[in-house]
């Protein structure tokens, strides 16, 4: 994947699960939580991102080889696996911090986020509420924090939030799971 590999930066919601679904497609890799596209310099703590003071989402960060998995792929999975109509709110997760995002790291990404908010609109009655951005400084998440459905499927929130997110995203695009 070395010389093929790009970077990409999502956020919907809480960052476990969001890590969750994208972990699970073919060609990714170093899929890493965290925050990004705050107002407060220097890296926050998790308590202060929860304050929804500092302005920053939590997201992850992740490598893709494009030629194993699309950048359109992935948004598409991405805007169908969690809500992109409701602002600044996930389920039970409300606050800036669990905005529905989109940081691009080209112009062709963005140009393709745009094209796919576009047509994935069309299976949502209400409007896509996903910013679009320049991907900011991205801040790493404690260990705590990572890997998180993985090491803690038994967990509440992983059996009644998440599992139903990777369960849609089997339903949907079992074709590029890995």
């Amino acid at each position: 994947m070395k010389n093929n590999v790009q970077q990409a930066t999502l956020g919907g919601g809480c960052f476990w699960c969001v890590e969750a679904v994208i972990q699970r497609l073919k060609g990714i890799s170093n899929v890493v939580s965290g925050y990004a596209g705050g107002k407060v310099p220097g890296h926050p703590t998790y308590r202060e991102i929860c304050s929804g003071l500092t302005g920053h989402a939590e997201v992850i960060q992740f490598d893709f080889d494009p030629n194993i998995i699309t950048y359109a792929e992935i948004l598409s999975v991405f805007l169908t696996t969690h809500d992109p109509t409701t602002l600044n709110r996930q389920g039970a997760d409300a606050g800036t911090q669990y905005r529905s995002v989109i940081f691009y790291h080209s112009a062709e990404q963005r140009g393709q986020a745009e094209k796919v908010i576009e047509i994935v609109q069309e299976y949502y009655e209400n409007p896509i509420v996903t910013e679009v951005s320049e991907a900011p400084t991205f801040y790493e998440a404690t260990q705590d924090h990572q890997d998180y459905y993985n090491e803690n499927r038994q967990q509440g929130y992983c059996r009644v939030v998440i599992d139903p997110k990777v369960k849609k995203l089997r339903d949907l695009y079992g074709h590029l799971l890995a």
